[in-house]
């Protein structure tokens, strides 16, 4: 076979299949995964739900948006209200903190997960443990009808060491999903 002729059009022409068949791939792999992506989502959301909920005989009996947080109302096994699951998301340090919050009927957290972060690992990824009931942070148990700010702030509430932007992130993003329950 004759070796092609190094121009100017041979190498366009090449580098433009090239970039075809490879945009070609890409596209054929994103629609592979895309399917299994959403159901991991929705798995890490319905596991999130009995997590913050602190129950795994529940069922999400309505959903509720209002602004920008998602509101999932809760019964149990009996069809007796729980209270609600609410998203929230907010700026961290990193980027996008997104949370997601157990409320009791009366307001009260009954428990919260990280949905999605892209804080600094070591630091203000602690989030996940720092606010758990018997943690420094513990928000487990109170009801933010005052809102929940750092001591840093005049607040009630340890912020995470070294993260300060984060604990305030956080603390927002629960204030706001307590928001958004109160008004649903």
């Amino acid at each position: 076979m004759k070796k092609l002729e190094s121009t100017l059009t041979n190498m366009v022409l090449v580098l433009t299949g090239v970039a075809i068949l490879m945009g070609g791939i890409l596209a054929w792999v994103n629609h592979l995964t895309t399917g299994p992506i959403e159901q991991q989502k929705e798995k890490a959301l319905a596991d999130g739900i009995r997590t913050v909920m602190c129950s795994d005989d529940l069922s999400v009996a309505s959903i509720d948006t209002i602004d920008n947080y998602v509101v999932y109302n809760v019964v149990d096994a009996a069809l007796q209200p729980m209270g609600a699951a609410v998203e929230s998301s907010t700026m961290g340090f990193g980027g996008e903190l997104k949370v997601l919050v157990g409320f009791s009927d009366n307001g009260d957290i009954l428990g919260y997960t990280l949905l999605e972060h892209a804080e600094t690992p070591g630091l203000g990824a602690k989030a996940d443990l720092w606010f758990q009931k018997g943690q420094k942070g513990d928000i487990i148990g109170r009801n933010p009808a005052e809102p929940l700010i750092v001591s840093k702030d005049g607040g009630q509430v340890d912020a995470i060491t070294a993260s300060t932007i984060t604990s305030r992130a956080f603390l927002n993003a629960v204030n706001n999903a307590y928001n958004a329950y109160q008004n649903k």
